[in-house]
């Protein structure tokens, strides 16, 4: 025994010896030469761009197709309330009303922060900037459907190992988005030497100029959203950001422009999702999974207004081949149950794939259409110099029109038919009618961007839409005011989450976030 005790302390002492002797060799011999030490900002930044549009993850097709796009009527499907066509029908699964919550605290966010603190490592403040910006949009995007939701406390788990985040009250996230995008825009650097996100930015390749327009754009949105809660804050943010300056030419719309082909990530992800799961190729308007098709209150809105974007938005079918004519135009109608279509489903329209339903379609992130029918709201409550609210109204629907253009010859709207729709639509009436003009026009020109046009809709009250009460509907009839929380939240992060209840009201759909006053 005495000798074994021996042998394993020589051992020791050679072991000890040997690392001694390698130990200015050990780093060098266990890196890997192909692998980053260091987080890559730029790779970081440029997988946040794509992934927060939501590709390849069913994040569009449950959150802004399946649910708010059918909210707010622009589309209706067959499905009753307990299948995936929930949103037509005011029902309830985990799966869609979780989706937006769960991918992009994990797969969005988190890669986002880890390229903040890269660039601020590297003191890079555009990057930080840019990168800041863009995470005030998602995180608006999160409150704005859920309420209350993990803002200072996400994104903890490492290195702080916190993974059961408190959750903060909408007007305290509200507050931070504001200060947030105060401090980007004027951090901003344009000066030669200082390094941007160049060709990472799918944006704007890192033109400053661009990235404080968003960033200034997004503070208008954001400050809107106050007019119910606290209009004198609304108005103080709202003129901050117009001062600042917002985006009103196509040059500085916010674009992310896709190839088209090779790896998903390449793909539209409006059109990646909606045609993979509703209107698959070669279905010629019969075969659609979801049996999906545009709502009838979106149609005849368009049929009766004489829209010129009524062909470049929608088609039906005639056996093989898609018809753009707006006499033949006709929506499904809202509530509607499967086996009760009263017409063949190809005879109904459906979003064209000759325009934005397209893989190399462009994503509008930000527009300078959403920004005039803002401003033309800010004009009308007299918190502008210049321009009227009958100006800025004007704008934004010729905006919208001659965006369609980015998706091709088949979306491009004549400048006749242009002045045409917009001399037959002034903006006359009382200050409540000429409101009501406004965001009916803007929930036109949110097609595609249904998030924001759900919380436009819920913020103002237009279009006026008429709820249907489909039978297994879980709210009586009435159009949801929010999603409800992840339901691994309920058992992960238990104390949290029933503390954000307590405060805000009831899990459900009904329940009304912060802004959202009556």
């Amino acid at each position: 025994m005495p000798r074994l005790k021996i042998y394993h302390g020589i051992l020791a002492l050679g072991l000890m010896g040997g690392l001694t002797s390698c130990d200015k060799d050990f780093e060098e011999i266990n890196t890997n030469p192909n692998a980053s030490t260091e987080a890559n900002a730029n790779l970081l930044f440029s997988q946040s761009l794509l992934r927060g549009q939501y590709v390849q993850d069913r994040t569009y097709f449950y959150t802004s197709y399946l649910l708010a796009g059918n909210y707010v009527q622009h589309y209706s499907t067959t499905k009753d309330a307990t299948q995936s066509g929930v949103g037509n029908k005011y029902g309830y699964d985990d799966r869609f009303h979780g989706a937006y919550f769960n991918t992009i605290y994990t797969n969005v966010l988190n890669n986002l922060t880890e390229s903040i603190n890269a660039a601020k490592k590297a003191g890079h403040v555009n990057k930080v900037s840019a990168a800041r910006i863009y995470r005030v949009l998602l995180f608006q995007r999160l409150t704005d459907i859920y309420g209350d939701v993990p803002y200072k406390d996400a994104l903890k788990g490492f290195p702080e190992n916190n993974f059961v985040p408190a959750y903060d009250p909408q007007s305290e996230i509200y507050d931070n988005l504001l200060k947030e995008l105060d401090e980007a825009t004027a951090a901003f650097n344009p000066a030669a030497g200082n390094p941007t996100f160049g060709d990472a930015d799918f944006l704007y390749k890192g033109n400053v100029d661009q990235w404080k327009k968003l960033g200034y754009s997004i503070m208008l949105r954001v400050a809107m959203r106050l007019t119910k809660r606290d209009e004198a804050k609304a108005k103080t943010w709202a003129q901050k950001a117009i001062a600042g300056g917002v985006i009103q030419n196509a040059v500085d719309n916010a674009v992310i422009k896709y190839p088209g082909s090779g790896q998903v990530f390449n793909n539209n992800p409006v059109a990646y999702e909606m045609i993979e799961q509703d209107y698959k190729s070669g279905s010629n308007g019969k075969d659609n999974t979801e049996a999906g098709k545009y709502s009838k209150t979106f149609i005849d809105y368009l049929k009766n207004e004489t829209d010129p974007r009524l062909p470049v938005m929608a088609v039906t079918y005639s056996g093989s081949t898609a018809d753009n004519n707006p006499a033949l135009a006709k929506g499904l109608p809202n509530g509607i149950g499967p086996g009760a279509v009263p017409d063949p489903l190809p005879t109904y329209s459906e979003p064209n794939k000759a325009t934005f339903l397209r893989f190399d379609a462009p994503f509008l992130l930000m527009t300078n259409s959403e920004m005039a029918f803002l401003l033309a709201e800010a004009a009308l409550r007299n918190w502008t110099n210049g321009a009227t609210a009958a100006d800025y109204f004007k704008k934004g629907i010729e905006n919208n029109m001659r965006n369609w253009a980015l998706f091709g010859t088949a979306g491009t709207i004549s400048e006749t038919n242009i002045n045409n729709y917009t001399t037959a639509h002034p903006l006359t009436g009382t200050t409540e009618e000429q409101m009501e003009k406004i965001h009916t026009q803007f929930w036109v020109a949110l097609l595609t961007d249904e998030m924001e046009c759900y919380a436009n809709w819920r913020r103002t009250g237009y279009p006026k839409l008429t709820p249907t009460n489909a039978p297994g509907n879980v709210t009586g009839g009435v159009i949801p005011r929010r999603f409800v929380y992840l339901q691994s939240e309920v058992s992960n992060n238990k104390a949290n989450y029933q503390a954000a209840v307590a405060r805000q009201g009831e899990d459900n759909l009904l329940t009304r976030i912060w802004w959202d006053k009556q």
